[in-house]
């Protein structure tokens, strides 16, 4: 089994991170790091440019991820996907063989979550393997 995160540096996948790779030691678990790397729009150059700083920037803050887990002893993948975080996240979740889904919420309301189609909201009420949401610092 793993333990599966969405990642990319925001204030709450950070404390979301702390806590992925408490669950992961706990259960001798690996933590798979995804960023959903989804461009919006779909096609022309500026398309491409804006799709390839979007794989970029995910790359690098799975990076810092990745030294924070090898500090505390647990072993990673990384998976940068083409897809929109919360289809990534199931995804890489069943390819996994996840116990659970760890994402980070910034403290938008449900009704703000609902009608902007949040990732945590998104994964609550789509995703098959258990999710855990973890709210960000106060």
């Amino acid at each position: 089994m793993s333990v599966v995160l969405g990642y990319d540096e925001s204030p709450g996948s950070a404390r979301a991170l702390r806590v992925a790779i408490e669950v992961a030691a706990a259960f001798g678990d690996p933590l798979v790091l995804v960023f959903g790397a989804a461009a919006p729009g779909g096609t022309g150059e500026e398309y491409r440019t804006h799709h390839e700083a979007i794989r970029q920037a995910g790359r690098i803050g799975l990076d810092h991820a990745v030294m924070s887990a090898d500090a505390a002893g647990v072993s990673t993948t990384v998976e940068v996907i083409d897809q929109k975080p919360p289809q990534a996240l199931m995804d890489a979740a069943a390819r996994h063989d996840a116990r659970v889904i760890v994402v980070g919420t910034w403290g938008e309301s449900p009704m703000r979550g609902a009608l902007l189609g949040s990732t945590p909201h998104k994964l609550l009420h789509l995703s098959p393997i258990p999710v855990l949401c973890v709210p960000g610092e106060e």
